[in-house]
């Protein structure tokens, strides 16, 4: 029979940290990152997309979340953060035995050592792995076939993920080349816009009718996430020192001051522009705000994140805004919520920004040995955030497209819905509804119209929408 020191078990020496709370904060952190997928991410799709696709649009961050889970703890974890096999990869290997969730947590590549579990570790970066592809998701709703979605989530993490988390975070050649991004500005909103944006194109665009008449079924469940997002984020920067430091409370206000900063920006440009405030518009701004900030959270001073939050502001609102309606290579891409411009956009913005607002004292506060960037006298450190996206943008491009043509080619699984089903929504899907007050309609009735010819929603050159019982309740004339 083994026999174990039972003190060292329950309360190891590394357990307690200098600052003190070090594994209470970090699994906070942990779970308000996760929070932000289940449930801030659900309802803010659910809330934006029309109501015939609220369910399969909450249902894809659901599923994502859960199946990034097993992924992450049977190998993709110590691939992203273990031990080096080549420079962009660590070597996979299991999670689940007691004996590693037990050590203390390191990422032996990056030479980083934290004092709490492995286990804590795991979960915490598990969770920036979950959001990073329910993002993507963003990007496909109205149109995936879930089965394809249930086989992408696997994929991408494995291939994707793994080697840009490992490449940054991880120990690996950007990370020792010098990028600098605090908490996944590359990593996660960089890699999830480029991949949103490009499989988009091969899964196809929603319905003609669904893009002309894109309003959300539920502006306030939006809020609802938003709000979520919005103070989970403390977590999602506030948690990347790995320890209850002051550089973890640098990042938080950075945080709220960038969202805040970005959200008015935007604000007053749809003011100015269309000559009347938007809620979507200033959630598009919160959420651009918080994504610049990612890469430079505890780098900056907080003069620097409100220059970071007016790029982000402004920049991305002028791509949304004007570059995707008057470009005719940008409507090639069916972006359903736009995760180019508020992710991809704004991580440029962020990532850019930090090389040239990350302060030397703050870079040193979150235990690196680097100069800073160009308000620091090191100006090449623009040159080299330059370089780090670049190689996450390829990435993602090449290895997108290689997991959607190989669902689509090779397993023979079509990526986007049939047209008959796209007329319907959740109920041709789930055989579910969203809200149901009284009777649900026929929905056999209604299949049946479409494999007639008859499209249920158009009928006199009318666009008809249904009430929860199937009746009109308005009708949309069609030009």
């Amino acid at each position: 029979m083994t026999s174990y020191n039972i003190t060292e078990l329950v309360t190891p020496s590394w357990l307690t940290s200098p600052e003190g709370g070090d594994n209470a904060w970090q699994l906070t952190a942990a779970t308000l990152v996760g929070l932000q997928s289940v449930p801030g991410l659900m309802v803010l799709y659910a809330g934006l997309v029309k109501r015939k696709w609220a369910i399969n649009s909450a249902f894809m961050a659901f599923y994502g979340f859960a199946a990034t889970l097993i992924v992450w703890v049977l190998y993709a974890y110590r691939a992203a953060f273990g031990y080096q096999w080549i420079p962009i990869l660590g070597v996979p290997g299991q999670g689940v035995s007691m004996e590693f969730m037990l050590q203390q947590a390191a990422l032996p590549t990056a030479n980083i050592v934290a004092n709490y579990g492995m286990a804590t570790m795991m979960y915490f970066q598990f969770v920036f792995a979950a959001i990073t592809v329910v993002i993507t998701a963003g990007a496909f709703l109205e149109r995936m076939n879930f089965l394809a979605w249930m086989i992408y989530v696997p994929l991408w993490i494995s291939l994707s993920y793994t080697v840009g988390a490992f490449s940054v975070w991880g120990g690996g050649f950007l990370f020792q080349y010098g990028v600098l991004d605090y908490s996944g500005g590359y990593v996660i909103h960089l890699s999830s816009g480029t991949a949103g944006f490009i499989g988009a194109y091969w899964i196809g665009p929603r319905l003609q009718a669904d893009i002309e008449d894109n309003r959300p079924n539920n502006i306030i469940m939006a809020l609802v996430g938003a709000g979520i997002l919005w103070l989970g984020w403390n977590g999602f920067n506030g948690g990347d020192p790995y320890t209850a430091s002051t550089d973890a409370g640098v990042a938080v206000l950075n945080t709220n001051v960038a969202a805040a900063t970005s959200l008015i920006v935007w604000t007053i440009l749809d003011y100015l522009y269309y000559g009347r405030p938007s809620i979507i518009g200033a959630i598009n701004g919160m959420i651009t705000g918080l994504v610049a900030i990612t890469p430079a959270a505890g780098f900056v001073a907080g003069w620097g994140a409100i220059c970071l939050a007016i790029g982000s502001g402004s920049v991305p609102w002028f791509t949304m805004n004007i570059v995707h309606k008057k470009v005719a290579f940008m409507k090639k891409f069916d972006d359903t919520l736009g995760i180019f411009h508020t992710h991809f956009v704004a991580a440029i913005v962020g990532g850019c920004g930090t090389g040239i607002f990350a302060t030397a004292e703050g870079v040193a506060a979150f235990a690196l040995n680097a100069p800073g960037g160009a308000v620091a006298g090191n100006g090449r450190q623009v040159g080299i955030q330059i370089v780090g996206a670049l190689f996450i943008i390829g990435w993602n491009i090449f290895w997108t497209s290689a997991i959607l043509l190989f669902i689509k080619y090779v397993m023979r699984i079509p990526l986007r819905m049939k047209d008959a089903d796209l007329l319907i929504g959740d109920m041709a899907i789930h055989g579910e509804e969203p809200y149901v007050f009284g009777d649900s309609f026929n929905i056999e009735g209604r299949l049946m119209d479409v494999e007639k010819g008859e499209d249920p929603d158009m009928i006199g050159g009318h666009t008809k929408r249904h009430g929860p019982n199937g009746a009109v309740v308005d009708e949309i004339k069609q030009d």
